[in-house]
């Protein structure tokens, strides 16, 4: 097993950063919330892809390959996804209509996974595959009092559990249903959330002891995280919108049905996407896909290389709100463009103590990007060794797929025009932008005395 460097999380339910202490250092176990794939993945989702991913990495660093548990799920059931079932498969059964639509997007969210640089999990469920284990789940809180059938539904009785509202830091009284879960004359108190819901005829179904329906939102997780972690694992994670309802119902359900005292140990949640300055939603306009960025020119008229995307998310700690920019990717390029340079044709060595370390200081990855680039800037740190640390991160360094933002040859043209004319002040500014872009010109003659001027990127 390898060396463990001390890791600290923060963990939202305790509201402070701690000490890292695996249950078992031989099996570290994660479990991420992952798409509900009504369609392609924007890039929000791709932010927590991201950040656990790194952490995956990391704890593969400090544990061994072989020793950690990654699950990130795939929820396959939803009113949306029902929707769009209806919608774009009219004359197909609705179970089989929903599985086209979800296959789809499912396929499509891997493929820009892999692009952004990440890892496939150890696990990756389908809830659809896994409704006979949350059935098993909501008998047994039947069974112990802490649900209830009532008005065609299964309902979580919030009243049952004494510390309802821990995660979020919500009082019972201030809580509402929640997302996906109308307040009805049926519930004992307006806050008891859907565990199982009959289904129409018109909706997706599964046979159950309380008739044909579907399983509410949350006991998915439950299920799905019990099955391949066991009732209490190392770390949950997922975005912060998650906290309240989702996260705080899963700890609800998985708790009351295992009687255990803990659902995880530590709970990770990152901050907010706005798109520059504003929140992205599509009446805004600027709702931006995934496969937007890698493969369009809708942001920034060109396409981005999933090494920048993933810089730019990094180059924001991960509990942080993160503006998505065009100047946020054209500063990630700069930063990769000089990564690359430095380690042309070098072998990955060793990450070095210090970058672990920032990286072991929950998830300090802009601290840890900007300790790297001070290092190559002073020629600290050997290519192979900061070719390493960069790999950690889940930074490619396959420079084909990274290249300036813009032409430099349209700007030497410029500047030799402009030298020509004896405009030296426009000529030296024309070189300072193009050297803070990251971009080193060097002027030379020909064999016929002609002025030339050739260009690379700036170590």
């Amino acid at each position: 097993m390898a060396l463990v460097t001390s890791l600290r999380l923060y963990n939202t339910l305790a509201r402070n950063k701690e000490a890292f202490k695996p249950i078992d250092p031989a099996n570290v176990r994660m479990y991420v919330c992952g798409p509900t794939v009504y369609d392609f993945a924007h890039i929000g989702n791709g932010r927590p892809v991201i950040v656990f991913d790194v952490l995956f990495r990391l704890l593969r660093h400090l544990y061994g390959d072989r020793h950690v548990t990654y699950v990130r799920n795939i929820t396959d059931v939803d009113d949306k996804i029902n929707a769009r079932a209806l919608r774009d498969f009219p004359g197909l059964p609705l179970n089989e209509a929903i599985r086209k639509v979800t296959e789809t997007t499912a396929s499509r969210f891997r493929e820009d996974a892999q692009a952004l640089g990440c890892l496939e999990p150890t696990h990756e469920p389908r809830a659809t595959e896994h409704i006979g284990d949350m059935i098993a789940i909501i008998e047994s809180l039947i069974e112990k009092g802490h649900a209830y059938e009532a008005g065609g539904e299964v309902l979580f009785r919030v009243e049952s559990m004494p510390e309802y509202g821990q995660l979020s830091g919500r009082k019972l009284e201030d809580n509402i249903a929640g997302a996906r879960v109308a307040v009805e004359a049926h519930k004992e108190n307006p806050a008891d959330f859907v565990l199982w819901k009959l289904s129409s005829e018109d909706e997706p179904g599964w046979e159950s002891p309380w008739g044909r329906g579907r399983p509410g939102w949350h006991i998915e997780c439950s299920a799905m995280s019990e099955t391949f972690l066991g009732q209490v694992f190392d770390i949950h994670g997922g975005g912060l919108d998650l906290i309240f309802p989702h996260h705080e119902n899963e700890i609800a359900q998985s708790r009351c049905a295992h009687g255990t005292n803990m659902m995880a140990n530590y709970w990770m949640h990152n901050g907010y996407l706005q798109v520059e300055g504003r929140k992205m939603s599509k009446s805004e306009g600027n709702f931006i896909t995934i496969h937007d960025l890698l493969e369009t020119d809708t942001f920034g008229g060109r396409k981005w290389p999933g090494e920048v995307l993933r810089l730019a998310m990094l180059m924001t700690h991960y509990r942080e709100p993160i503006d998505f920019s065009v100047a946020r990717l054209e500063e990630a390029e700069r930063i990769a463009l000089r990564a690359h340079e430095y380690v042309e044709g070098v072998e990955a060595g060793t990450a070095p103590t210090e970058f672990v370390a920032l990286l072991a200081d929950d998830l300090n990855t802009p601290g840890a990007i900007n300790w790297l680039s001070a290092q190559r800037k002073d020629s600290a740190i050997t290519p192979a060794d900061f070719r390493a640390a960069y790999e950690l991160l889940g930074l490619t360094l396959a420079r084909r797929d990274v290249q300036p933002a813009f032409d430099p040859e349209h700007f030497v043209t410029e500047r030799l025009a402009a030298l020509a004319a004896k405009d030296f002040a426009k000529a030296d500014a024309i070189r300072a932008e193009l050297l803070e872009q990251g971009i080193q010109l060097m002027d030379y003659k020909d064999e016929s005395g002609e002025r030339r001027t050739k260009w690379e990127v700036r170590r």
